[in-house]
């Protein structure tokens, strides 16, 4: 039987992680620390090599199935006893994590001879949530350029030797001044039509005509093109219908679609995005603030921006303390069990306009939770993550200086054909 495309072993290179470790050094390209466990101890053996907090998934999955940030042996334990089924054939990957580092997609297309970059798109929330469910933004607007230039080596150099034919999707995360390979998929990735859309190319198409033989010159596709304008990627999430889920994002996909928007600013292309996924943000109003004792330092330029924007800003005791400590007035809230009126009931009676959250540690607590289900039944716009306040503040100043404008996919088309965005929208 003839296979099209990319060789099964390939693929099968990608997901075997001793093998793939191989060709990553061989190639000079760094790794998170990692290993593979067929049994528990053998798991709690590379973490406590590793150090805390590490990421574990089975082998060949798709959509982050079983994947989880553990941070402890006795979480890792529970992992195995209720996520994971190990054997010699099918190990658990146990990687550092990565912690405050920006991660990125590339897209690339090969024909087994030439390699040409589709995109790169720099995430927009935190490391450690599956790149399905992060927003992402396309080209990249806090990813400085060597070390994109850096990725797309490493893209081009594991699709030679991969011996790719069609598409392939590298995911990279960023730290302290080291690109590190995260993940190789030598295929097409849901990323696809977000690319295609944002630089004017049928990649799909093209990566079928490859597939059946075409050569990329053939097609005319030999360089990557990027565009004078952002796209920006949202996720949309089914949490208004299944309310018994927690919205709180992790490595485990979990949403069920994606829209984007494009602009000349990143804030009014976030804020396009925001309005498609039906989560539109305020321009005025409360900003109700609660977040973890890790995050409060971060936060407080954010919340200093909403500030600034004429915001009423209100907060959990803690945080209000620590806001006002910083020159931000900020209102206390009671927690759910401190009395009330509290945080649900301003929520519940559209006293709140934008919520930040970011859960506690492994664990959300139960006010936490509960405020979060909160937000989602009144229809408040949420984020879980200080990078989507630092984006959704962003948006919301970039919509206070001008409204935004309307403008037909093919009309961005025609502005990258001639090379640059000529009119604002």
């Amino acid at each position: 039987m003839r296979i099209l495309g990319t060789s099964p072993d390939a693929i099968d290179i990608a997901e075997d992680r001793r093998r793939f470790d191989a060709i990553a050094r061989e190639l000079g390209i760094a790794q998170p620390a990692n290993g593979t466990a067929t049994s528990v101890e053998e798991a709690v053996a590379i973490a406590r090599r590793i150090g805390y907090p590490v990421l574990v998934r089975p082998s060949y999955v798709l959509g982050g199935r079983a994947m989880q940030i553990v941070y402890d042996d006795a979480q890792l334990r529970d992992y195995f006893e209720r996520a994971a089924r190990v054997s010699e054939e099918r190990p658990v990957l146990v990687d550092q994590f990565l912690e405050d580092a920006y991660e990125a997609d590339v897209d690339a297309l090969a024909d087994g001879t030439d390699v040409v970059i589709g995109g790169v798109m720099q995430h927009i929330e935190d490391a450690g949530i599956h790149s399905g469910d992060s927003a992402c933004v396309l080209p990249p607007v806090r990813i400085p350029a060597e070390h994109q230039a850096t990725m797309r080596r490493h893209t081009e150099a594991l699709a030679h030797r991969l011996g790719v034919v069609g598409l392939m999707n590298v995911q990279y995360a960023l730290r302290d001044g080291t690109v590190y390979v995260l993940e190789v998929n030598p295929r097409a990735s849901r990323t696809i039509p977000f690319v295609s859309k944002a630089i004017g190319v049928p990649l799909a198409s093209h990566a079928a005509r490859v597939m059946a033989g075409e050569t990329l010159a053939s097609l005319g596709f030999t360089q990557e093109i990027i565009p004078p304008y952002l796209s920006v990627k949202e996720a949309v999430f089914p949490f208004k219908k299944f309310r018994e889920f927690d919205p709180v994002l992790g490595p485990e996909m979990r949403s069920t679609g994606e829209v984007m928007g494009i602009s000349e600013s990143f804030g009014v292309a976030f804020a396009k995005a925001q309005i498609s996924a039906e989560n539109a943000l305020p321009r005025s109003g409360a900003l109700f603030v609660t977040v973890n004792d890790r995050d409060k330092v971060a936060a407080t330029p954010i919340v200093r921006r909403f500030h600034a924007l004429g915001f009423r800003i209100l907060a959990t005791a803690g945080t209000a303390a620590h806001l006002r400590a910083e020159g931000i007035p900020a209102e206390r809230v009671f927690k759910v069990h401190e009395g009330g009126p509290n945080a649900i009931d301003l929520i519940a009676s559209r006293d709140v306009h934008l919520l930040i959250n970011t859960p506690l540690g492994k664990r959300a607590q139960h006010d936490d939770y509960s405020i979060r289900q909160a937000a989602i039944a009144s229809k408040v716009p949420y984020t879980t993550t200080l990078s989507a306040a630092l984006a959704a503040v962003e948006a919301i100043e970039a919509l206070t200086a001008a409204a935004p404008g309307v403008r037909c996919l093919q009309d961005w088309h025609a502005a990258l054909a001639a090379g640059r965005a000529t009119v604002p929208a």
